[in-house]
């Protein structure tokens, strides 16, 4: 266990994206990209019930404790060096937890007569998530996450927006930023980007179904092409103009094909950039933070204490013990200690859902006398 903290911290601060996940409604999936297919362990099912798409937090350490979701599947991508200890951390979670879920851990995988190319793209592994239509052929829709993502809100909310797509949307994400005077892309992007402020990638909903059938407009062809078909000659097109890797190629797509995408409120991705200034994300200073995305490493360094309060509190919880005592009092309290931070400032927006969630718990759980 201590070796695959220390590997998954080092993978974290650098970005590596070690712990790559995809949450989806279907079980088996036939792997394959190209040539360079992906090695697989699959972990057989533990107990019985409905199979549904969602998603826990990266990082194999604790889940939520949240009640709704009825089964998880799970489909992480790692290093190949990685995949022992993601298997022995989530092998030791308790049965009432591990049953709750099922997953299969595949090695990283790209197009083999372009494999190094990927690889070099902004961080080892971190394109990986643009190939997923591919590889899971057989999967119909995804939420996927980076390994720096904490949910403060059960994943069913996220999933639900899937309900809401129209007939020509895709996927859906958050923007990168709520304001364009202080945005990255609207300041410096040397290439086409989404809407005002561009599109964050940390988390995504997709239907991969319908990225797998959709032909995209572009600036190079006339003529649309399959994601497939798109995603080489778009890199070779801008790969010297370009930032942020995969990122960035979302944004060039979805700016030539704005329709296909939903936008999902900041609150289901929160960052940095949402306080480091001020606070700027209207939907969390109204219901909370849902998703916390703890970006440039903020969980394992000090420039953003806030954040690293939340993941200390979530590491350091306990299987059995009292969530509220443990775990939401401690960061209560952690938390005030950051308030010479922007956003420490706003340090209520880390707590209101989980302080809800555990609320509706304890309604739920029947008491003894």
């Amino acid at each position: 266990m201590r070796r695959y903290i220390r590997a998954l911290l080092l993978c974290t601060v650098f970005a590596v994206f070690s712990g790559l996940y995809v949450y989806s409604k279907l079980v088996n999936t036939d792997v394959s990209v190209g040539g360079n297919g992906a090695r697989r362990a699959f972990i057989p099912q533990r107990g019985t019930g409905a199979r549904r798409g969602s998603a826990v937090r990266a990082g194999p350490q604790k889940p939520h404790w949240y009640n709704s979701i009825k089964r998880l599947y799970l489909h992480i991508f790692a290093e190949d060096q990685l995949h022992a200890s993601f298997m022995e951390a989530l092998e030791s979670w308790p049965d009432f937890f591990r049953s709750r879920f099922n997953y299969t851990v595949y090695s990283i995988s790209f197009p083999s007569e372009n494999a190094g190319e990927w690889k070099k793209l902004f961080k080892p592994c971190a394109s990986q998530r643009l190939f997923l239509p591919l590889i899971l052929k057989d999967i119909d829709s995804i939420v996927y996450v980076d390994s720096d993502i904490l949910f403060l809100q059960p994943v069913d909310d996220l999933w639900d927006f899937l309900s809401q797509f129209n007939p020509s949307q895709l996927a859906a994400m958050s923007p990168e930023h709520e304001e364009p005077r202080i945005a990255w892309y609207s300041r410096f992007a040397r290439h086409p980007f989404y809407g005002r402020t561009g599109i964050n990638s940390g988390v995504m909903l997709i239907n991969m179904t319908r990225m797998r059938s959709t032909f995209f407009k572009n600036d190079m062809t006339q003529v649309g092409l399959s994601w497939e078909e798109l995603l080489m000659p778009l890199l070779q097109k801008y790969k010297l103009n370009i930032t942020w890797g995969d990122q960035d190629l979302l944004n060039i797509i979805f700016h030539h094909n704005p329709e296909f995408l939903l936008e999902f409120p900041c609150k289901w991705n929160y960052r940095p950039d949402h306080c480091i200034y001020g606070s700027n994300c209207a939907s969390a200073e109204e219901d909370g933070i849902y998703i916390l995305h703890g970006n440039r490493g903020v969980y394992h360094d000090y420039k953003q204490p806030a954040f690293r309060a939340v993941y200390e509190a979530i590491k350091k919880y306990s299987f059995g013990s009292d969530p509220v005592t443990s775990l939401l009092d401690p960061l209560m309290e952690e938390l005030l200690k950051t308030t010479h931070t922007y956003c420490g400032k706003s340090n209520t927006l880390f707590t209101k859902r989980l302080t809800l969630s555990l609320a509706n718990i304890n309604r739920k759980t029947p008491h003894g006398r």
